[in-house]
């Protein structure tokens, strides 16, 4: 019998206009739809918050132990999937819901500035495109709640994560459309994540400019 693993899906709570926010529900819908026999999956509710989002990534690398992570975030005013390649570790200036910014503005002190998933999302992200999909890749995460959550997410997992911003609107915002193509997905990277010769290979992206959660 093959050893069990386990994949960890985070979505954010309640955030502005979103008192359930999509991305809690892509993951739940994630959990329901599955990602194969052998792995089990993991979901934890992200609240839009520095501090708490910062100590429950930490416990969950630590007492989880996941293969891979997949943080799932909005993109406000897009119709597109876009796949994050960079968590930036500096700049957090805006206040999270509970009016605080983290100390120092930072992720983690002494971090280096910025830290690549061992994923090539742009190969990922390629592969769909050309299969006629709305998924693009970027390096940029937003300087908020996604891009602070994918940085310590990096750092603890040894960039074993990749972050996933869903659109809030087009066709993919329908869940129906979106968990089986994000589905797809999360299985495209972790096969990547087991062939050895994609580990490392992250590509250059243009910076995507959106308003992201």
């Amino acid at each position: 019998m093959s050893k069990r693993e386990t994949v960890l899906i985070t979505g954010f709570g309640p955030f502005r206009q979103f008192l359930v926010n999509p991305s809690w529900i892509t993951a739940q819908g994630l959990k329901l739809a599955g990602l194969g026999e052998s792995i089990d999956v993991y979901i934890k509710e992200l609240p839009v918050s520095y501090d708490v989002t910062q100590q429950i990534i930490s416990e969950l690398w630590h007492t989880l132990k996941p293969k891979f992570a997949v943080h799932l975030g909005i993109a406000r005013a897009s119709s597109l999937v876009i796949l994050e390649q960079t968590g930036k570790n500096s700049g957090y200036r805006d206040r999270d819901v509970c009016g605080f910014c983290p100390t120092g503005h930072r992720c983690i002190e002494g971090g280096l500035e910025k830290l690549d998933s061992v994923i090539n999302v742009r190969a990922v992200s390629k592969h769909f495109h050309q299969a006629g999909m709305d998924v693009i890749h970027s390096r940029d995460a937003g300087r908020y709640l996604c891009d602070f959550a994918y940085y310590c997410s990096l750092y603890h997992g040894q960039r074993r994560a990749a972050f996933i911003h869903i659109p809030s609107s087009g066709r993919l915002a329908s869940a129906e459309r979106l968990v089986p193509l994000l589905q797809d997905i999360i299985v495209t990277m972790l096969e990547q994540l087991d062939d050895s010769k994609y580990l490392g290979e992250c590509c250059d992206a243009l910076p995507i400019n959106l308003t992201v959660l």
